[in-house]
């Protein structure tokens, strides 16, 4: 091989490695910092691109997918001063990688360590209850505090969670004993609504029952009421031998009714009741 051919091959191969050098392909979840003489020039996103070689480099290569932190237990005073563990996670993910990169050393422990301080603040402002019951809120209001304080360092908080609210012993016994007594007090006005429940039914029935009485009665007397007047009409139709009639009917009725008894053997009447049957006949023949 000559000393021309051997130069030439010194250039391809120096044409070739320059090329490599200044060639960069960037995998789909990352983003890599460019520097040019120390100092920020560019992120590369996915793909192919090219940089400046010998004078460009890459010193950081960030990865964009989300992230946990390690679940992390906080200590917190409600407002009323009731002590609470927290155990708390947050997912994230690096936005702008040039933030994290140049303001921030170790973002896990920057952002764990804002967590507890916003975690003890939130809670703080709520009691006990609210915290139990209300930890959508809670979460909610925690997310909004991070994403704050955190989105100078080019972080996007995706997720906040708190997994358990851990009591010590005396507060949870004195819990317990609220609760044995909310449901005692509960039953007790369940048993007290059965009893009042009870009472307004069976006066209802009384009413319903009195209700009743009183339309039979009604009934009754307009049935007499009508009998009444039957009888006033007769009477002043036919006058006063009407009103003897119906007086001998009803004392043969009465005869009628003693003869028919099976206790009597021996019926005694007065002299003249047996002409009550001879005025009976002789008013209904003068009638008809």
């Amino acid at each position: 091989m000559t000393e021309t051919q051997i130069f030439f091959l010194v250039i391809a191969v120096l044409v070739i490695f320059t090329i490599s050098r200044g060639l960069r392909i960037v995998p789909q979840a990352d983003k890599w910092i460019v520097e040019r003489f120390g100092k920020f020039q560019r992120v590369l996103g996915p793909g192919i691109n090219l940089i400046i070689p010998f004078v460009d480099r890459i010193p950081h290569k960030i990865t964009v997918l989300e992230r946990q932190l390690p679940n992390a237990s906080q200590d917190a005073i409600t407002s009323d001063n009731v002590l609470v563990d927290l155990e708390t996670s947050v997912f994230y993910r690096i936005i702008q990688p040039e933030k994290t990169v140049y303001r921030i050393r170790d973002i896990d422990s920057a952002i764990a360590t804002t967590v507890a301080g916003i975690v003890r603040s939130a809670v703080g402002k709520i009691e006990l209850d609210e915290v139990q019951s209300n930890r959508s809120a809670l979460i909610a209001e925690i997310k909004a505090a991070v994403e704050d304080a955190v989105e100078q360092w080019g972080i996007e908080v995706t997720r906040a969670e708190i997994l358990d609210v851990n009591l010590d012993e005396a507060t949870r016994n004195a819990m317990l004993q609220q609760l044995n007594a909310e449901r005692a007090r509960r039953a007790s006005v369940t048993q007290a609504e059965g009893e009042k429940r009870a009472i307004e039914l069976k006066a209802d029935a009384q009413l319903y029952e009195a209700s009743k009485l009183a339309d039979a009665r009604r009934i009754e007397a307009d049935a007499e009421a009508y009998a009444t007047e039957v009888v006033a009409a007769a009477i002043a139709k036919n006058g006063i031998e009407a009103a003897q009639y119906q007086v001998a009917l009803k004392q043969v009725d009465a005869l009628a009714a003693l003869g028919d008894s099976s206790g009597t053997s021996t019926i005694l009447v007065p002299a003249n009741a047996l002409d009550a049957f001879g005025d009976a006949f002789k008013m209904l023949k003068g009638l008809k």
